[in-house]
């Protein structure tokens, strides 16, 4: 027991003892080992701890690099020089060829964007272009024109005149424009003192007649208690023979009995001698595929 306790005792003193540390500072909560200071870090670590490079040079320091990206720039402005003098190969330019009619729709360009039907916009005789419009059509072509209490919205911003500028405000305005102040305390306790005047005073009747509990309307009958007493004439009556016979259990055969038949597949003398109809005969027949 000595040598649990003693386990117990060294076990809370490693989780709550700590090494003194002063905060503000910027040493490590625990000591460092000697041989993880003078460990030398793998390729791995040298990479990882490498500072993140700065993709930006000396022209361009802009921050609108940074708008849509980290900072690098986009790798279309750049192209190489090989790469636009190139030639493009046979694939690419199979690939790069437009797509062609098909077969059955040759040299009808009325099938390229449509199923083949022509537009509905009609052409215009040259008589209907130089006839001229009547009034009626004239009156109709105006533009919807805004009501007479029409009012424009305003630009942002809109400019304040110099009267309102050099006007003063009124009380009420500086009343409606302070904050709102929301005291700290002290408050009143919450259940404040009665007064002896109103201990000592008597209820009217209609406060007497108010405070009356609802009554139970006539006839009420409590709810029957779950266990009653039963009465002597209950213990000493007799069953009829129909309660008797309602309160034997149902008696069925046991399943291992009703499973095994030993004739459940034995056909009886009498369906071998019968002889079946011609529809049977008919539909006994296989399908002829």
């Amino acid at each position: 027991m000595i040598l649990l306790r003693l386990e117990t005792l060294k076990k809370q003193l490693f989780l709550n003892s700590r090494p003194s540390q002063r905060w503000g500072n910027q040493e490590p909560i625990w000591p460092i080992n000697r041989a993880a200071i003078s460990a030398t870090p793998s390729p791995r670590v040298n990479e990882l701890a490498s500072p993140k490079k700065n993709f930006q040079s000396d022209a361009r320091v802009s921050r609108p690099l940074w708008q849509y990206s980290c900072g690098r720039s986009s790798v279309l402005c750049n192209v190489d020089e090989n790469a636009l003098k190139a030639t493009a190969s046979a694939r690419v330019d199979e690939l790069a060829r437009h797509k062609t009619f098909p077969q059955h729709t040759s040299n009808r360009h009325e099938y390229m964007f449509s199923c083949g039907r022509s537009s509905p916009i009609w052409e215009v005789s040259p008589s209907t272009l130089k006839s001229g419009a009547s009034p009626r059509v004239e009156l109709l072509a105006v533009h919807k024109s805004y009501p007479p209490e029409f009012q424009p919205e305003k630009t942002l911003p809109w400019e304040v005149s110099e009267a309102a500028k050099r006007n003063k405000p009124t009380e009420r305005i500086e009343t409606l424009s302070s904050p709102k102040l929301k005291p700290e305390g002290p408050f009143r306790d919450p259940k404040w003192p009665v007064s002896e005047v109103a201990l000592n005073s008597v209820a009217s009747q209609r406060c007497m007649e108010l405070a009356r509990a609802k009554s139970l309307a006539d006839g009420f009958q409590p709810a029957k208690e779950i266990q009653w007493p039963v009465s002597r004439a209950a213990l000493q009556a007799s069953a009829t023979e129909r309660l008797n016979a309602l309160a034997h259990p149902m008696q069925r055969t046991d399943m291992k009995i009703l499973q095994y038949n030993p004739e459940a597949f034995k056909v009886k003398p009498q369906a071998l001698k019968g002889q079946i109809s011609a529809r049977i005969n008919e539909l006994a027949q296989p399908i002829n595929r």
